[in-house]
């Protein structure tokens, strides 16, 4: 692995997404990211380099908002989270069920 990892690289990318659709995607060559809300797209490319040493080909981004739940008549609702969707060069492969 790549040696100048900085802590600032784990504060970006906060989680993988181990989805249906995430795994779909990852026949495509894509890997899904939960990531920081005020994370850029060059922030995210660079820790996903840094981190796993592969090579990033592209980087789109979303905002998925937060439902609103009822719980005993009380009106709540879950905090909006920032996604990531990560396409890798060809021969490149994240396998996010091992982790780091």
């Amino acid at each position: 692995m790549s040696k100048n990892i900085e802590p600032r690289h784990y504060d970006v990318i906060l989680s993988p997404v181990v989805t249906e659709k995430a795994t779909i995607a990852s026949e495509h060559n894509k890997v899904l990211f939960k990531v920081a809300a005020k994370a850029t797209k060059p922030q995210i490319k660079e820790a996903i380099e840094k981190l796993f040493d592969v090579k990033v080909k592209s980087v789109n981004t979303l905002v998925r908002k937060g439902k609103v739940k009822a719980f005993r008549g009380n009106l709540g609702s879950q905090s909006n989270s920032k996604r990531a969707i990560v396409t890798l060069e060809e021969g490149h492969r994240i396998d996010v069920t091992t982790g780091l």
